[in-house]
């Protein structure tokens, strides 16, 4: 069942490093708003909020700004928040077809800043539909090897999840991603918890049916394009669908 993407792992933790850096607090506290919003502010009843309210706090996010989020969108401070959530499709140098998830309360300067952030580094637009149907919406749950006082095989993760919905495991050098359907993502967390396994994330994300391979050129050039648009406040996720041998991740460093 195992799979290995370089690109996975190389988003994994650069993903850790940036939101030690504090670059994706904002992003996390929005997912956190918007899920209250949608389904009401108790986490109990509300698996998007656990799952954010779970993320934000691995990431370091402040016990405060967690729960202020929380309100926010809850409408429980009167203060109600209203984000549009908007798909933007394009190209990446090499080929490579990427997604861009905006959550918004203002669309003419989502659209503005990813368009920018495409000419200014090599990239694309493209039409609605002309990416989108490379992905497919799947749970993906990411589970550290490293869980404190054992360390985890992809053997005994298999063992917990694949009862529970997972279509597949990949190593992730250091941490494993299962994938499931979309809609299993919650029993496949709470598979791990009562197994007593700990995980950094669960949530629903796009995954490539199909990649490109790169070479270390088109792979800097598709970096620093996603960085661009993932530095765009508006910006909560970017899918690419390439992907680079080992070689040429380590010659990226």
């Amino acid at each position: 069942m195992s799979g290995h993407s370089k690109w996975a792992t190389t988003k994994h933790k650069k993903a850790v490093i940036d939101a030690k850096r504090g670059k994706m607090f904002a992003k996390l506290i929005k997912n956190i708003e918007v899920a209250a919003r949608t389904g009401g502010p108790d986490p109990a009843g509300n698996p998007t909020l656990y799952d954010a309210i779970q993320k934000a706090k691995k990431s370091s996010v402040p016990n405060d700004n967690i729960d202020r989020a929380v309100k926010r969108g809850g409408g429980l401070d009167g203060a109600g928040v209203d984000y549009t959530t908007i798909m933007y499709e394009g190209y990446a140098p090499g080929g490579v077809a990427l997604l861009v998830e905006c959550l918004t309360d203002n669309k003419n300067r989502a659209a503005m800043e990813v368009r920018t952030a495409m000419t200014r580094n090599g990239g694309n637009m493209a039409d609605p539909g002309s990416v989108a149907y490379m992905f497919s919406r799947k749970g993906v749950v990411i589970v550290p090897a490293d869980q404190g006082d054992k360390t985890i095989t992809e053997d005994d993760l298999l063992e917990v999840v694949l009862d529970a919905g997972a279509e597949d495991v990949n190593d992730l050098d250091g941490s494993f991603e299962v994938i499931s359907e979309a809609g299993d993502v919650v029993v496949v967390r709470t598979a791990l918890q009562d197994a007593g396994i700990d995980y950094d994330s669960a949530e629903s994300s796009f995954v490539p049916s199909m990649t490109v391979e790169v070479d270390a050129d088109a792979a800097g050039k598709v970096l620093r394009l996603i960085d661009a648009l993932e530095d765009c406040d508006d910006v909560q996720n970017v899918f690419a669908n390439f992907d680079a041998s080992d070689e040429v991740m380590a010659q990226l460093g």
